[in-house]
């Protein structure tokens, strides 16, 4: 059997808008299927910030313009999200595996909603922030219409905020895991469409899911051997920006985990993608995550560079 990796895409990968997208999976495609031809079965997940925030904005545009034309909820923003970058993605790679005479390997996006608990304590204490700023008077508008929790960003405006909660269980995953070895597959796209359960089913829920921890869930969930995030560095650091900075190349779950006990990963940034990999590599002996740069993506895999985390 053919190793199996999860390839987590940070923004870089994707850019920020849709001509800067186009632009960017040409690139992101070649890094992909690098590791196609480096034997590996791959399952593609990504993020969607801009993208989701710039959908979000125009629905709500939207409804402001038309007051019958009700505001579109936050799960069916990540979903139109999801068929976005993924039409982008598996065009893009497909052009990329027939330029290097790979015929036999479909690309699919899988549209995937990701359970969560609306018991996670995050649910009370909104604060991932997504979409446009706001004055005052327009983000107690959106709170009184939309029931949105707004708050003041730093001094340049108001902006919502929405609940992180932690992954419980992609719904999609018995699906994903038929096609793993027949497809490239992408799917989990921005975290997954949030979901709670309602009896048989399921309602969305306003709210983010760190891409990462959901990309965490998938490789272990698929039993993938490795687990790629990328990011905008080669490596993690530890004091980080200081003299005695530190690169970090080869580490085991526990040095990972003291590390971040010691403060040394910035909550905001990269501690939820250490977090994520420690998740991976202490799920079962043998798998690894590996934190690098985009474009040393197979230099990573094949143990060059990048930061590997393991038991």
């Amino acid at each position: 059997m053919k190793k199996r990796a999860v390839i987590a895409l940070g923004g870089n990968a994707l850019g920020n808008t849709l001509p800067e997208q186009m632009i960017a999976v040409k690139g992101t495609s070649k890094v992909i299927v690098d590791l196609v031809e480096a034997g590996y079965d791959v399952v593609v997940t990504h993020g969607n910030g801009p993208q989701v925030g710039m959908i979000n904005n125009a629905m709500a545009a939207l409804s402001r313009e038309n007051p019958k034309q009700p505001n579109t909820p936050l799960s069916v923003c990540v979903a139109m999200s999801q068929a976005y970058i993924g039409y982008d993605l598996q065009n893009a790679i497909r052009e990329e595996l027939l330029n290097r005479n790979i015929k036999d390997l479909a690309v699919s996006t899988m549209v995937t909603q990701v359970r969560v608990d609306e018991e996670d304590p995050a649910f009370q204490h909104p604060t991932k922030p997504i979409g446009h700023f706001m004055t005052e008077e327009e983000a107690k508008y959106a709170e009184e219409h939309y029931d949105y929790k707004c708050v003041e960003d730093s001094g340049r405006g108001w902006r919502r905020v929405v609940a992180s909660p932690a992954p419980v269980e992609i719904v999609e995953l018995e699906a994903i895991k038929q096609l793993v070895g027949k497809q490239l597959v992408i799917c989990c796209g921005g975290g997954g469409i949030p979901v709670v359960h309602n009896g048989n089913h399921l309602s969305g829920a306003s709210a983010v899911i760190d891409k990462d921890w959901t990309s965490s869930l998938l490789a272990a969930e698929i039993d993938a051997d490795v687990f790629i995030i990328l990011t905008a560095v080669e490596k993690v650091a530890v004091n980080f920006g200081k003299p005695d900075q530190q690169w970090l190349d080869d580490i085991t779950v526990e040095e990972a985990r003291q590390y971040a006990a010691e403060g040394q990963f910035a909550a905001g940034s990269m501690l939820p993608k250490v977090d994520a990999a420690i998740k991976f590599a202490e799920s079962k002996k043998g798998r690894t995550a590996i934190i690098t740069l985009l474009e040393k993506a197979r230099e990573g895999i094949e143990g060059k560079t990048g930061t590997r985390i393991h038991l």
